[in-house]
């Protein structure tokens, strides 16, 4: 395969991994029940559709090979599954616009993560763009304070810096089998919300956007960015997850009349644009090192 033909492929899974993955807000919205409830359901699912493809790909996946990384494994699944769970009673109790631009900022907060815990050299354009999104972060979030939406806003800041240390793990361990990771995820998530859920007294209409969610939105999304990761760039797979953060919200107002507030838009406006502005400026620095046009 040719380098422009393996670009092309990495460009055409990217997209459609964050497009489907998209649609994840608008899921929960639907599945109209208690936040324990959908997070118990949705670990679950997970777990069964994960670990099914994990069955499936056995062969091919890298096991931790030494106690040090079943460890790192064990705490990356746990807190991804804290992650999920607070995704979800972050969109209970906001609108879903805050969540996920707040949430688009932790990619800024992984990398001062690493450069104030790890001391990994990080670029005067990222020490910037992080400055300008915690600005962001912070117009946002000033406009639900004291407003019934504040709890969701709160919970969506805490989610965008633990998914920063699970983006550092990550990073500082990249051996890590990323599919299994979410398998396990899954199984945290279940676990963390099973004694506050009632899972098996839902509307029979709440199963069905769940089975959705958890069977084939998640799993196909998950399998598609992570097959990205191996024809491109992970700073160019990271630039089209952008597209959650304009459409996820979109889906919303257009399925259920959702507004976006002014103030998560001109947040929004400066997290997007300095995420986007960071990732072209890598993408391209990158480029003029090996040469490529």
């Amino acid at each position: 395969m040719t380098h422009s033909s393996e670009r092309q492929q990495g460009m055409l899974l990217a997209t459609t991994g964050v497009l489907v993955l998209s649609f994840d807000a608008l899921l929960v919205r639907l599945t109209s029940a208690a936040g324990a409830d959908i997070a118990f359901w949705r670990g679950t699912l997970i777990l069964l559709s994960a670990g099914f493809i994990c069955y499936l790909r056995r062969d091919r996946i890298h096991w931790p090979a030494t106690p040090r990384l079943w460890l790192a494994a064990v705490f990356a699944s746990v807190l991804y599954g804290f992650n999920s769970a607070l995704f979800v009673f972050s969109i209970n109790h906001t609108h879903v616009a805050n969540t996920v631009v707040i949430l688009a900022s932790s990619p800024l907060f992984a990398a001062a993560i690493s450069w104030l815990a790890f001391r990994e050299a990080t670029p005067r354009r990222t020490l910037v763009a992080i400055v300008v999104s915690i600005i962001g972060v912070l117009i946002v979030f000033s406009a639900s304070l004291g407003q019934p939406g504040q709890l969701g806003d709160l919970l969506a800041l805490i989610l965008a810096v633990c998914m920063a240390l699970s983006l550092a793990l990550l990073r500082r361990v990249p051996q890590l089998p990323r599919l299994p990771l979410v398998a396990g995820s899954g199984v945290a998530t279940a676990l963390m919300c099973w004694p506050f859920a009632a899972p098996l007294q839902l509307e029979a209409a709440s199963y069905g956007w769940l089975a959705l969610m958890g069977l084939l939105q998640m799993p196909l999304a998950t399998l598609l960015i992570f097959s990205a990761t191996r024809h491109l760039p992970s700073a160019e797979v990271s630039l089209f997850l952008l597209i959650e953060t304009i459409l996820g919200p979109l889906w919303v107002w257009w399925a259920l009349g959702e507004e976006l507030p002014g103030p998560t838009l001109l947040g929004g406006t400066l997290i997007v644009g300095a995420i986007a502005l960071n990732a072209v400026l890598a993408i391209r620095q990158q480029r003029r090192r090996r040469g490529a046009p």
